[in-house]
């Protein structure tokens, strides 16, 4: 008599478990963005410029190295990069302004940036701006005016050895 009571039980809650999987596997809907928003993911590693400029060792400085590190030259040049600042406009306004520390100990590596910036859909005028290097003004600056259709997510990358920014825009038109 345990026997068929035991897979009543079973099947009562194999058959509960599988309701509340069915249920939450549709229900509540998910929205990944309003009807009338877009996304923008500004995603890319970079790597500043070096802070400082090379110099030859003195002779002085030389005979202080152990030898294993004057078989690497007579030139030093420092380890740590500069900071990278990071600009997004959009339409005139600042959507994003950041400025990334390089990544190590040394400060010498890539600084690193991932960000999700939710918009209204339309045409826009956006202005991606990167400076990475000591000193006042941008040396990677790119102007575009795009069209954000709804629900669609725009991506900004950075390439330096292509130019700068790419603006990634995919369009229901475009697929």
């Amino acid at each position: 008599m345990i026997k068929p009571l035991q897979y009543i039980g079973q099947g009562l809650f194999y058959s509960l478990f599988i309701g509340v999987i069915g249920y939450f596997s549709t229900f509540p809907k998910y929205i990944h963005l309003p009807p009338d928003e877009t996304l923008i993911k500004l995603s890319f590693r970079h790597a500043g410029q070096h802070v400082g400029e090379c110099r030859e060792l003195s002779p002085e400085e030389l005979a202080q190295l152990p030898s294993y590190q004057r078989k690497g030259g007579t030139t030093v040049c420092p380890r740590e990069r500069s900071d990278v600042v990071v600009e997004l406009e959009m339409d005139g306004k600042q959507l994003y302004h950041e400025v990334l520390r390089p990544t190590g100990l040394a400060h010498s590596s890539n600084s690193n940036i991932y960000r999700r910036i939710t918009v209204k859909a339309g045409v826009h005028t956006l202005k991606a701006r990167l400076k990475d290097h000591p000193g006042d003004d941008f040396n990677y600056v790119r102007e575009e005016t795009i069209t954000l259709a709804p629900g669609r997510i725009m991506v900004i990358d950075f390439k330096a050895a292509t130019g700068g920014f790419i603006f990634k825009n995919k369009n229901a038109a475009q697929e």
